[in-house]
């Protein structure tokens, strides 16, 4: 596979004459999806050296590269651990990184795998769970995304509640063709990001991890860090919706966070259900703010007291139906475009977060 982005090859460039370097570099590009140009001293064309995205320079080349231009993503590869000069050589040619094989393959093909798929910068991840049953965490999730995408933002959905009944179900597309958890249940290592995203299925201008009807109810804590962390590589937002449950497969989830909402009716008996899932969220998660979902009636607290009694900062508080569907948004919200009150209030929370606009979809 050859990435182009706008006309420009996105492949690395290999400099060494050392027959068995040579074999090992182009093994790990290829399990990294991409073939490299190869090189056995200094660049023909100068071009070539500025332009490729990553240079992998062999420890036996390094003397001929000497008074090339500096440039950022040039990796110095050699084999003998014991050799006090290797730092020298690399300092020379203006090396970020000196590597040392076998033991650090596993970091250069993570390394050619990012330079593929063109990461920059990673997505600002939001993960949202109920302070307790019915408190409306999947629906603001769902909400949260279509208003991400409808922004331009690039956006993943993750469905991490094997219980919930499937954000597909309450997005309406249940039917539609993808991938589903199952399929990613033996994913170890490094997912790429570009193959994940193709492989979900695209609802509202968003693609969606969701689980299927069949009756697996987990997946490995690998599985998870390996999605989370891929789907964090395509930049833009993720949002997570999250089981109240901490086990080992939310931590690794709640580990990729950058943002929790924690979804709090405005009752005491909330509160003191949701007192417990802070507590057990917040020994892993540092930033978890509180969102009250209003129901109406006497006796209900003010947002601010909700938050004073979690001791956590209040996020806001989200719109009520008012149609009686018992919930944040109306029983027609799944498929009428999640517009209205609900929204609004999840445009203006993007609105809030330093997200950059992804135009690339």
């Amino acid at each position: 596979m050859t990435c182009e982005v706008r006309g420009v090859r996105r492949v690395p460039l290999i400099v060494t004459e050392d027959v068995e370097l040579l074999d090992d570099l182009l093994r790990l590009c290829a399990a990294a999806g991409v073939r490299p140009e190869v090189g056995h001293g200094p660049p023909a064309a100068r071009g070539r050296w500025e332009a490729a995205p990553l240079v992998l320079v062999g420890d036996d080349a390094a003397g001929r590269l000497r008074g090339l231009a500096r440039r950022r993503g040039v990796v110095l590869v050699g084999r003998d651990q014991d050799d006090p000069g290797v730092w020298q050589r690399a300092v020379e040619i203006g090396a970020d990184h000196v590597l040392m094989l076998p033991d650090g393959e596993q970091w250069l093909m993570d390394r050619i795998a990012d330079v593929v798929e063109g990461v920059g910068r990673p997505a600002l991840t939001v993960g949202v769970v109920s302070g307790r049953g019915g408190a409306g965490a999947s629906t603001l999730a769902c909400a949260l995304a279509v208003a991400a995408a409808k922004a331009g933002r690039r956006t993943l959905l993750i469905d991490a509640d094997p219980l919930g009944g499937g954000l597909d179900v309450l997005l309406g597309g249940e039917a539609v063709d993808g991938l589903r958890w199952p399929a990613f249940a033996q994913s170890r290592g490094r997912v790429g990001s570009t193959a994940l995203e193709e492989s979900l299925p695209q609802l509202h201008d968003l693609r969606l991890l969701s689980w299927d009807r069949g009756d697996l109810a987990s997946v490995p804590p690998e599985a998870v860090r390996a999605v989370l962390a891929a789907a964090r590589r395509r930049g833009g937002a993720v949002v997570v919706d999250l089981p109240r449950r901490v086990d080992a497969g939310s931590v690794e989830a709640l580990a990729q966070l950058d943002l929790g909402l924690l979804v709090v009716p405005p009752e005491l008996r909330a509160v003191a259900a949701a007192r417990r899932v802070a507590g057990a969220v917040g020994m892993v998660l540092r930033d978890l703010r509180v969102v009250t979902a209003p129901t109406p009636g006497p006796g209900a607290l003010e947002g601010d007291e909700v938050a004073r009694l979690l001791g956590l900062p209040l996020a806001g508080e989200l719109p009520w139906s008012g149609d009686g569907a018992g919930g944040v948004v109306g029983a027609k919200g799944a498929r009428s475009g999640w517009g209205g009150p609900l929204g609004r209030f999840c445009a203006e929370f993007w609105e809030r977060m330093p997200v950059g606009v992804d135009e690339g979809g």
